[in-house]
């Protein structure tokens, strides 16, 4: 197979958020909301559970009141933040002011680190003559996290759910990432994290790779099987 388009998801596969614990505490910080250590630490133990980091752990348990945002919140901006500030007010916060803040922080690029094999792989397949789509459910626009951790010259095309009101594992949002490279789907290779989600490629004939979502530490070289495949 010779890889001429190579696809990948953000957050888990490219990218990794920051830790919850990290995210409350900049926020508190922002807004100068005092708040212990411990209570710090046990609120941002909740939020975790509930699921309320965008890219972050999944929901212990979606609410009932919430389910049927879940199941849709890539589709739109406003269904996503909808969702997220929802899952965030599951968790009692000293200020009220915190939850807006909250979603407002996931979506800096100060909020995510690129995995450490990131630049290397996606400068590799630039080099190779590979193009490269960042296909991603998600509510808000991504493009400054790349331009501001440099891997913003390395991505031809990026299609978000939330611009075209498909979430993957529908296959026409893949199709979209592929008609805007030129590629052929059996030409193309889908690289993500999510099983169900990412998989949705191989029904347009796209080869699929998977990695772990971890911490970056514990991921240090996963995305240079990458350049492997491609050949």
């Amino acid at each position: 197979m010779t890889v001429k388009g190579v696809l990948f998801d953000f957050s888990g596969t490219l990218f990794r958020v920051e830790p919850t614990e990290a995210w409350l505490r900049a926020v508190l910080d922002d807004l100068e909301v005092p708040l212990g250590d411990g209570e710090s630490a046990r609120a941002a133990a909740a939020l975790e559970r509930a699921g309320a980091l965008p890219g972050g752990a999944s929901p212990v348990a979606v609410p009932a009141h919430l389910a049927e945002l879940w199941a849709v919140r890539d589709r739109s901006a406003e269904l996503h933040r909808a969702t997220y500030t929802g899952l965030a007010r599951e968790v009692p916060l000293p200020d009220p002011r915190l939850y807006d803040a909250l979603y407002a922080r996931h979506m800096t690029p100060q909020a995510w680190r690129p995995y450490g094999d990131a630049a290397q792989v996606l400068a590799g397949l630039c080099e190779r003559g590979a193009k490269v789509g960042v296909v991603s459910n998600i509510g808000w626009d991504l493009r400054p996290v790349f331009r501001a951790h440099g891997l913003g010259p390395y991505v031809d095309t990026y299609v978000l759910s939330y611009e075209h009101g498909i979430q993957k594992p529908d296959p026409r949002l893949f199709a979209l990432a592929l008609e805007a490279l030129g590629t052929d789907p059996r030409d193309a290779l889908m690289v993500g994290d999510d099983r169900r989600a990412d998989g949705g490629a191989a029904g347009l004939g796209c080869a699929v790779h998977f990695v772990d979502h971890l911490p970056g530490e514990q991921r240090p070289d996963a995305l240079r099987s990458v350049l492997g495949l491609v050949g």
